[in-house]
């Protein structure tokens, strides 16, 4: 699939995009550009959250190139214009985490370290903060640092009700139901912007289902039962004493105040048993920081621009 270019979201120029196959052979979509700002400032490899898709970064792809970046994009499996793995294009699916790793490492391995300069940091949204915490023994001797946005490590949900579903994701899954929706999810990739819990910026918003209107493939449903009891144990092992003092890629988190999808208070509460990681909140943000009204998306602009090294003069 080559990059979507719609009326109000135009390609990046320069773009090179392609395929590469990860080890347990899935092909997955990428996408780079080189810096149009100066001086060089290494590269930036962007890890999306669930459902998200390479052109809905494109101004964030432009913001990186000006600062003197470049900036390599990627499709997780199973959504967007990366391979599907199921009959049911529109199930997001995976079984375990580390399926996902093995996403992030094929691009780093074989477009991201292998053509562009360092030094080399990550900026990862949601479901692509976890990742990068669940590879992050791998993770060390390839990257500076990271950014991470909204991260999942948490659902905004109580903590009997979040039990609850675990528990009720980990026997369907036993029952052989996990390539089944979650109850209650479909596969519905267009919704309204009132009552969006993603972002208070209605052009922003707009853009996004443009992009999905003009090319309904990149879009994504509900997860999976599977996915969740994943999801699940990862976010058990985020909680783990060691592996917070292990954890050793230098981070940035930075959590939504007004976050309905992921737990700016459990973000909160890792980073502070966490050497390796800082905290900040931007207050009055919903979930997608980096697609929010332009004063919260300043606020995140300034803190990466003094935690990136060289970012800022």
């Amino acid at each position: 699939m080559v990059l979507v270019d719609t009326e109000f979201n135009r390609v990046p120029e320069g773009a090179q995009s392609g395929f590469v196959q990860t080890e347990d052979d899935v092909k997955i979509r990428w996408a780079r550009w080189a810096p149009t700002g100066s001086p060089l400032r290494g590269t930036v490899t962007i890890v999306q959250g669930r459902t998200e898709f390479i052109e809905k970064y494109f101004e964030v792809v432009e913001e990186l190139r000006a600062r003197g970046f470049f900036v390599v994009a990627f499709d997780l499996r199973g959504q967007g214009g990366s391979e599907r793995l199921l009959k049911n294009a529109r199930r997001g699916h995976v079984e375990n985490f580390d399926e996902f790793a093995l996403d992030l490492h094929a691009v780093l391995d074989n477009v991201a370290l292998s053509d562009c300069p360092g030094p080399h940091f990550l900026l990862a949204h949601s479901t692509g903060g976890a990742v990068v915490m669940h590879t992050n023994r791998r993770l060390k001797t390839k990257i500076d640092r990271a950014v991470m946005t909204s991260p999942l490590m948490g659902l905004a949900m109580k903590s009997r009700l979040r039990s609850f579903v675990g528990a009720l994701a980990k026997g369907l899954v036993w029952v052989g139901m996990g390539n089944a929706f979650v109850p209650g999810g479909n596969d519905q990739i267009i919704i309204d912007y009132n009552g969006n819990v993603l972002t208070s910026d209605p052009a922003r918003f707009k853009r996004m289902n443009d992009i999905l209107e003009s090319a309904p493939e990149l879009g994504l449903g509900a997860p999976t039962v599977s996915w969740y009891r994943a999801m699940d144990m990862a976010l058990a092992r985020f909680r783990e004493p060691e592996f917070l003092i292990e954890y050793g890629v230098p981070s940035l988190v930075i959590g939504a105040g007004a976050d309905k999808i992921v737990s700016t208070d459990d973000t909160e509460e890792v980073c502070r048993f966490c050497p390796g990681m800082a905290f900040l909140e931007i207050r009055g943000s919903r979930h997608e920081i980096l697609m929010e009204r332009d004063p919260y998306r300043e606020q995140f602009w300034t803190a990466f621009d003094q935690f990136i090294p060289g970012s800022a003069d």
